[in-house]
């Protein structure tokens, strides 16, 4: 069986989501959603997903409980781990009528990913690594796995509404997350927790 390793960038993935509307999915077990896409001759040894912590906004009071549930449920999977980036909210002021709307600003994803897939590569960890982006600064670590370690492939899972083409180019294959797949791998709309602590769906993404 091929060793499979998946990473997900989160908020790549969440961001090709609301492009679509697709709320509904925002409540995505991001392990079944690799596993439906699997050969059958592979098995999924690990998930790896990249996100930051995000901050609440005058304008979405509940964002980062929304989150915060979210990661938690993603951790009552076995073999996840999530690591963390930078997350800042820059105020942006329109000139014409002054409201104020914040710009997100994510760091470190792609660095992060890059540094696991490389490290992996390196320990022998994985046969294929299933990279779930678009973020096309994610060519070079692509690209220089590809060219010191021949055996081993690089699969591309673009999220809906996300592409690139320089990973196109240097990934050993590629594909696009269709909506049937998110559909079917949506987590239960309750999920406990280890403690007995129920999660549930936010009532906005149902």
């Amino acid at each position: 069986m091929q060793r499979v390793i998946a990473y997900v960038d989160g908020f790549n993935l969440y961001f090709g989501l609301r492009s679509r509307g697709w709320r509904r999915y925002y409540w995505l077990n991001v392990q079944k959603l690799v596993r439906v896409t699997l050969k059958p001759d592979q098995r999924l040894v690990f998930t790896k997903y990249f996100t930051a912590r995000v901050s609440s906004t005058p304008d979405d009071p509940t964002k980062h409980k929304r989150q915060s549930d979210y990661l938690e449920a993603l951790l009552t999977l076995p073999d996840l781990q999530i690591f963390y980036g930078r997350y800042r909210l820059r105020p942006q002021k329109c000139r014409n009528c002054g409201h104020v709307q914040y710009v997100p600003n994510e760091k470190m994803t792609d660095v992060n990913i890059a540094v696991e897939l490389m490290s992996d590569a390196f320990h022998d960890n994985f046969d294929t690594a299933l990279l779930i982006s678009g973020d096309a600064d994610l060519t070079g670590p692509v690209s220089a796995v590809r060219g010191l370690f021949p055996e081993k492939r690089v699969v591309m899972a673009f999220p809906p509404n996300r592409d690139s083409g320089p990973l196109r180019a240097v990934a050993t294959a590629f594909f696009t997350i269709g909506r049937r797949n998110v559909r079917a791998s949506q987590f239960p709309d309750e999920v406990p927790k280890p403690d007995g602590y129920i999660l549930r769906r936010p009532p906005s993404w149902r």
